[in-house]
């Protein structure tokens, strides 16, 4: 199948040069400008989408770990066909992958796509190393993909004389596409696992405004669309999806305390006919009525474990409905949440173990996932690519399923029967759409059970 949809993505010299602030700045420029935009974030991160989200439309996750390449421009051709541009924010450095592989990295996510790039380097404390640094990254290989660059934390004095020296240097290899200058007040705060999210950050939408009135200023957007327009069209063998089904209700947790969902797993949900139901465990007493499904996401039940904890209708709710076999999916917080307690704050008790923080990243990365015996996900034997990334650990995580790092590192986890999976693992349906299948399987059953 060939498809032509406009992209350009934005990549990193590395880590904290700003890529975040930087496509937040771009996306509303050109939504604000009347662009029909959407957005994309490679890897596995939650909270850059929701960024993205609070200003125009997202096509999620591209991630070349969960995903192989035919899956990545089916997913461009899906949520962007149509769009006037589809912008992408790259993740860690460009080159940066499994160990110092290319695999899962940002410009493997380029090549696979055919994507144009935009270089975004800090030009804080820096002038003419940052043309060493842009002739580093377009040498490391042969055809690197970059066709521009952006410089972050940029003085506008500076900005001039640096455009003129990429334009003498490279020529038509690469394009000085503007700048931002520093921008203090409309920084975005972190925590242990990355940015604060969306939600949490009360002043964001004077932030997007004063970001995309400099960027309108200081970055040459039309040459960002022409970029975009140069991108060749697709060409991808869709995957094999489950057929539509009966409808059934499937509850989702969604509040501050569990807000990581790649939604474009959950439309496989919704395109087999599920009907998904929000509910907050925080806010609302009890389940929603009538469901036959479960998804508790992951989050930040840690930093509201004492306001989950005071919601005991909820906490006896969920509890009973796990009692009678309700089929749950519930990843990293959510698997927390049906522990025995948070820190000190009791939570669903279904499961057994106690959730401590351990002040640092614990089993964290990318891992295959395996089952050991058969359950509601799917058979003994069978796997998906997950990732963990986690401060906090349970005394009993599990041991149903094996994860299996790329390194050969591994080790025992979550907790799984014929109506459960919880663990610490996240993984996506479209990695393998059988384990969706067999979820949405088990909620049939227990509809045509009722009636």
């Amino acid at each position: 199948m060939l498809s032509s949809v406009p992209r350009f993505l934005l990549a990193g010299a590395g880590s904290g040069c700003g890529k975040t602030t930087m496509t937040c700045a771009v996306l509303q420029a050109l939504t604000d400008r009347g662009a029909d935009t959407l957005a994309f974030k490679c890897g596995p991160d939650y909270i850059d989408p929701m960024f993205h989200r609070r200003i125009t439309s997202s096509g999620g996750n591209l991630d070349p770990f969960f995903f192989p390449p035919d899956t990545l421009r089916y997913l461009l051709d899906k949520y962007g066909q149509g769009r006037e541009i589809c912008v992408i924010e790259g993740v860690m450095g460009y080159y940066d992958g499994l160990g110092l592989s290319a695999e899962a990295s940002t410009s493997s996510v380029a090549r696979a796509t055919g994507t144009p790039v935009v270089l975004v380097l800090n030009a804080k404390g820096a002038a003419r190393s940052l043309l060493a640094e842009l002739e580093g990254f377009l040498r490391f290989l042969p055809d690197s993909g970059i066709r521009g660059v952006i410089f972050n934390r940029c003085s506008p004095s500076l900005y001039p004389l640096l455009a003129e020296a990429v334009a003498e240097r490279f020529g038509e290899e690469v394009k000085p596409l503007g700048y931002l200058p520093p921008m203090p007040d409309c920084s975005l705060e972190s925590r242990h696992l990355g940015l604060v999210t969306a939600a949490e950050v009360a002043d964001l939408q004077d932030k997007l405004h004063a970001l995309s009135l400099q960027a309108e200023k200081s970055l040459d957007l039309d040459g960002l669309l022409a970029l975009g327009r140069s991108a060749p069209a697709l060409d991808f063998i869709p995957p094999r999806l489950p057929d539509e089904r009966e409808r059934v209700r499937i509850a989702v947790a969604r509040d501050n305390a569990f807000c990581f969902y790649y939604e474009e797993s959950l439309d496989v949900l919704r395109e087999m006919g599920a009907e998904l139901v929000d509910f907050s465990p925080l806010a609302d007493r009890a389940l929603p009525e009538g469901v036959e499904g479960l998804y508790l996401g992951g989050g930040y039940p840690e930093l509201y474990a004492k306001e989950l904890s005071a919601n005991a209708s909820m906490l006896s709710s969920v509890k009973a409905a796990l009692d009678a076999g309700l089929p749950t999916v519930a990843e990293c917080g959510g698997f927390m949440y049906l522990t025995e307690a948070i820190d000190e704050s009791p939570m669903v008790g279904f499961l057994p173990g106690t959730c401590r923080d351990t002040g640092k990243l614990t089993r964290f990365g990318y891992v295959n996932l395996a089952a050991g015996e058969d359950n509601l996900l799917c058979r003994a034997g069978e796997s998906i690519p997950a990732h963990e990334f986690h401060h906090w650990d349970c005394t009993d995580p599990g041991d149903k399923f094996t994860a299996a790092k790329p390194s050969g590192r591994s080790w025992k986890c979550a907790k799984a029967t014929k109506r459960l999976y919880a663990g610490f693992p996240h993984f996506h349906f479209l990695a393998n759409p059988s384990f969706a299948e067999n979820f949405y399987n088990a909620c049939l059953e227990v509809k045509r059970g009722h009636a």
